[in-house]
């Protein structure tokens, strides 16, 4: 179990890929790099990723997806599915979360065509095309071909059809409460109020589709599974309409070969009217023109990062994860005829001034995707951070898990860290501060009334004792303990910066909590009960129980803001090595017991055959980098090349788990570039291992941070020596202070590990 890494070097330099080109990277734009389909082979067993080909722009309001799945299903679309049901309106953050504000259209030929199994169609990705700005394929059984592209608030559909007297589009807005409306021979008008959760009674998405073509006929019904379709043709009057359960309204056109039928789609979550408004983004653009600005707002977007060198897979699992670090959360908002931003508050049921933003799950999201847009899109985090100076003023709480309000899932009290690093590093809105620092104290000492996930539960614990005991009826106990412990330590620096000394000692004394953990027997966190005593029985391959999916081996390098200080509790540096090693070599055995079957997170980590590391789920991605923090940075630099080579690709198996609203892209993001925030709200980053031969991070504030691997390759894929600005580094650390000035990093990298020993500051 306590194998050097050293001796394991030799053994593992033989799986070494062939040497990448060296040949300069053609000028490509980076949208033509992605691949949306990234991580939709999963299933409910095994994720290899869960997520859907979302067309979209970057944090739009509105996604859409072809739909395979069965209406409610999490999993919406899946590439191994061989029929498509509909073009989807999808707000889903997860499948685990499920969807709101959802509603689909669907091109059909045929009269009995009409619900979700009549009006299916054989498809192949063959002769599909899935891009961030453009989505389209043809539906066999219906010889149409289908292509959407968006804006943020709208889109546009076009409808290639056959010769035929029975074509028709279906217009499904989902059941639990719905409506379908005749506006003119052009326009329909509905609204959908399925939702998963996390909104109030009044909820709606209202929506707008408007043809090109008038209707011939229309049929419409609110229980679609007993319709007798093709038997109740209307004549397309205005003011048709449909409402109850389950709304859907087929309209009829005829059509000639190749004849284009197209439909302007739009949606708010305020009104009927503002859903009219939001429709005006398409403005007189053509399906064309949409596309390009689509394109062009996607390529500069994913352009603030430019990579050379490495492989075309390489390249395009680069931008792929990009994209999708550029999708959550989503803007909530939406602009009154002044231009000004509003929105429908999914905390109190009110239209509401000013920006808010959704769909985010901050347990996972805070560790590298909010560094990530600190770093290169701040500007869209200072409306973020507005958005959630917004959700404390109409619910009385950060979110933890928004989705489109208040969630019940994952654990911690994580807002803290990502309000505390954009504070900390100027990002937000200094008339805002004040509030978030107002929030960020009151979360610490209350729980959600209804939503335990919101606030801390065990807080009163936590405060009494040093921890959230083990024996209270409070599950997940030891990982709330440490997150709280760290977010404690975060809000402690944003006291520092206002001057609150009395609450920043206050703060830095509990950020120490994660002590009362540390059991020195196994060198591992551990939980404890209420009267101090130790967990027992214990076994550091238990999932779950005391931590949140995961185990001991996992949640015990959760000290983000002191590695050194978890380091003297184990016993030293050395010491401290020797158990990060322990990690990649225990075998992947697992404790079930908890959960009564194998969850998927667990099955992600056998099979990734890097021992008891679970890159899959997000509380040990960070863990590699704390090689720096005991002097064997080596270490880091072969294990995160390893996790880029091994768990990460373009394919459609492509991650290792769970995507998680951009944190494992994010990690990879980072990871290529070869940095990575151990410690969010720090001003640190560590070093690991540059996977491109050069990069360019293009600064909102016009200054450029240039990264060059000289000697580059799979097998070179340590570092040997670098410069900071022309000047030698022998730190393991860079400062995001001293990189948003702009700045010169240069590796010489090889093929042998320096074993030099190094500060990490």
């Amino acid at each position: 179990m306590k194998l050097l890494f050293s001796l394991l070097v030799p053994l593992l330099g033989v799986m070494c890929t062939p040497a990448r080109s060296a040949d300069s990277t053609p000028q490509t734009a980076p949208s033509e790099y992605v691949s949306t389909l990234v991580g939709t082979q999963s299933e409910y067993l095994l994720s290899t990723g869960n997520t859907y080909p979302a067309v979209a722009l970057p944090w739009g309001m509105n996604f859409w997806t072809p739909q395979t799945g069965k209406m409610g299903d999490g999993w919406a679309y899946t590439y191994n599915a061989h029929t498509l049901r509909g073009l989807k309106q999808t707000h889903q953050p997860s499948p685990w979360i499920n969807d709101y504000g959802q509603f689909s259209l669907m091109p059909v030929c045929g009269l009995e065509c009409f619900d979700e199994e009549s009006r299916q169609s054989w498809f192949s990705h063959q002769a599909e095309e899935a891009r961030p700005y453009y989505y389209s394929v043809y539906l066999a059984d219906h010889d149409v071909l289908a292509e959407v592209t968006p804006t943020e608030r709208a889109a546009i559909m076009r409808f290639t059809f056959p010769e035929t007297d029975e074509a028709g589009v279906v217009i499904d807005a989902f059941d639990c409460g719905s409506m379908l409306r005749l506006v003119d021979r052009n326009t329909v008008v509905g609204y959908t109020t399925r939702n998963s959760g996390g909104v109030p009674d009044n909820f709606r998405n209202w929506f707008v589709v408007r043809f090109d073509h008038e209707v011939g006929a229309i049929e419409m019904t609110d229980r679609p599974s007993k319709f007798k379709a093709g038997k109740q043709l209307l004549k397309p009057e205005a003011e048709k309409q449909v409402e109850g359960d389950h709304a859907v309204m087929k309209l009829h056109f005829k059509t000639r070969h190749g004849e284009q039928i197209v439909a302007r789609v739009a949606s708010s979550f305020i009104s009927e009217e503002q859903a009219l408004r939001n429709l005006e983004e398409l403005g007189n653009d053509d399906f064309e023109q949409v596309k390009t600005k689509a394109q062009k707002r996607w390529d500069e977007v994913l352009g603030r990062v430019e990579v050379r060198g490495g492989t075309l897979d390489e390249r395009r699992t680069f931008y792929s994860c990009l994209y999708r670090s550029t999708l959550f959360p989503r803007k909530f908002y939406e602009l009154d005829t002044e231009g000004r931003p509003i929105h429908y508050s999914p905390y109190n049921g009110r239209v509401e001034q000013g920006y808010m933003y959704t769909d985010t799950g901050f347990w996972d999201t805070f560790r590298a995707l909010f560094p990530l847009l600190n770093l290169v899109y701040p500007s869209v985090n200072r409306e973020i951070q507005q958005g959630l100076a917004n959700t404390y003023r109409e619910s009385g709480f950060l979110p933890e898990w928004a989705s489109p309000g208040h969630r019940g899932c994952m654990v911690g009290n994580n807002s803290a860290s990502v309000v505390s690093d954009a504070i900390l590093k100027g990002i937000t809105p200094e008339q805002e501060i004040g509030i978030l620092y107002e929030a960020m104290l009151s979360g610490r000492d209350k729980v959600h009334p209804t939503v335990s996930s919101t606030g801390r539960e065990g807080f009163k614990y936590y405060n009494e004792l040093g921890y959230v005991p083990c024996n209270v009826g409070i599950n997940e106990n030891a990982a709330r303990t440490l997150e709280y412990a760290y977010d404690d330590w975060c809000i402690a620096q944003v006291a520092g910066k206002l001057g609150r000394k009395e609450d920043a000692a206050r703060l830095m004394k509990a950020s120490e909590n994660y002590k009362n953990l540390f059991d020195p027997e196994t060198r591992l966190m551990r939980g404890r009960k209420s009267n101090g005593e130790f967990q027992t029985p214990f076994s550091p391959y238990k999932w779950g129980d005391a931590f949140t999916e995961g185990n001991a081996w996992h949640y015990t390098w959760s000290v983000f803001h002191s590695p050194e200080g978890l380091a003297e509790l184990m016993g030293g540096k050395e010491e401290f090595g020797r158990m990060l090693d322990s990690v990649f070599v225990v075998p992947p055995v697992y404790d079930d017991s908890y959960y009564g079957f194998r969850i998927h997170e667990i099955t992600e980590m056998q099979v990734a055959n890097m021992g008891n590391y679970a890159h899959g789920n997000q509380p040990a991605q960070h863990m590699i980098y704390l090689y720096n923090y005991c002097g064997q940075p080596w270490k880091a630099q072969w294990w995160t090349r390893e996790v880029m080579r091994r768990l990460y690709s373009v394919r459609p198996d492509g991650y290792c788990g769970d995507e998680d609203n951009g944190q494992t892209s994010a990690w990879y993001v980072f990871s290529a570039l070869g940095f990575y925030p151990v410690c969010p709200a720090s001003d640190e980053y560590a070093l690991g291992s540059p996977l491109f031969d050069e990069a360019q991070i293009h600064l909102e504030n016009g200054q450029t941070i240039r990264i060059e691997a000289r000697n580059n390759s799979d097998e070179n894929r340590y570092i040997g020596s670098m410069t900071f600005d022309g000047e030698p580094w022998q730190k393991t650390l860079i400062r995001y202070s001293d990189l948003v000035r702009g700045a010169d990093l240069c590796f010489e990298m090889q093929s042998e590990p320096d074993l030099t020993l190094r500060e990490a500051r």
